[in-house]
């Protein structure tokens, strides 16, 4: 089984009186070092990487562990990692949770994480805020800088405009990645972007860009609720070992919440672990309308 290029994801949960995250579980599969490390900590408000992406209400880019507000530097440069990225997860105006996504791999092409933003009171497009690219060509990344996508174009701008993931299997074949070309170049063929709403009007999207040897994840999903909002529906999957999900997969019932981690991250917007899988819930104009589940 090849590695994926996510390699840990850590929950980050607001305690009782919404003065520090506390651990809320996580995935860190053979990083039993870097686990004992994290599974005692707690963050206060601009503390730490989770307590960054809390007191600044966006996502938060990590490309090296040398920061200042990173306390796991030894434990994670031991585990192998190379990169992370905090998600706050609003639901309206409430911090429901953190989530933490960490990148890295032997294989020098292994992908990119990278952070779009749009603020409309300054443009009509989204631009790079940040990525990384590890040892991809130069020339993709330079490509990206320059980069100006108006909603709906490209995968971060797809994601924008959908308010929701959006995958793509094979990025050089696809007329609506416009880097296709660089990224094929640089090794890079698969991509998934999701939108991560803030509490004001500025939006962000985080891509995850991965190359053959290094999948994103070991499978991902797209849960999204039928019209009466009554169950869940599979929008979309890939899986490393059998391609696309196309076929139609059981609904989730969204009455028993406690039994399955994708039904309670929609219904609570929080965040939830099941069995080498993180659910996710993507929230869209106040309200959690899908949940993607990475299987790491």
């Amino acid at each position: 089984m090849k590695a994926s290029f996510i390699r840990i994801a850590e929950i980050w949960l607001p305690n009782q009186d919404h003065t520090l995250l506390e651990f809320g579980g996580g995935l860190f599969g053979p990083a039993k070092g870097f686990a004992a490390a994290t599974r005692s900590l707690c963050f206060g408000l601009g503390e730490g990487l989770p307590g960054q992406a809390w007191e600044e209400g966006r996502p938060i880019l990590l490309k090296d562990f040398d920061s200042l507000h990173f306390r796991r530097t030894a434990a994670a440069k031991e585990a192998g990692l190379s990169c992370a990225i905090a998600l706050p997860i609003f639901v309206g105006s409430t911090l429901k949770a953190v989530v933490v996504l960490f990148g890295g791999s032997a294989d020098a092409r292994a992908g990119a994480i990278e952070l779009w933003h749009n603020s409309p009171r300054v443009t009509t497009d989204m631009t790079l805020v940040d990525g990384y690219y590890g040892t991809a060509s130069d020339s993709f990344e330079i490509l990206s800088k320059d980069t100006f996508l108006p909603r709906g174009t490209g995968l971060p701008g797809l994601a924008w405009q959908r308010g929701g993931a959006v995958f793509m299997e094979d990025l050089g074949a696809s007329s609506r990645f416009l880097r296709g070309a660089t990224a094929a170049e640089a090794g890079i063929t698969r991509g998934l972007g999701l939108p991560c709403p803030t509490k004001t009007d500025e939006i962000y999207v985080m891509t995850l860009l991965s190359a053959l040897g290094t999948p994103i994840a070991q499978k991902l999903e797209s849960w999204a609720p039928d019209a009466a909002r009554q169950q869940l529906e599979r929008s979309f999957g890939f899986c490393e070992t059998q391609g696309s999900l196309s076929s139609p997969a059981d609904p989730i019932a969204l009455n028993s919440s406690a039994e399955n981690p994708m039904a309670s991250a929609f219904l609570t917007g929080v965040p939830a672990i099941g069995e080498s899988m993180i659910a996710i819930p993507v929230v869209a104009d106040g309200e959690v309308n899908e949940v993607l589940a990475l299987y790491l």
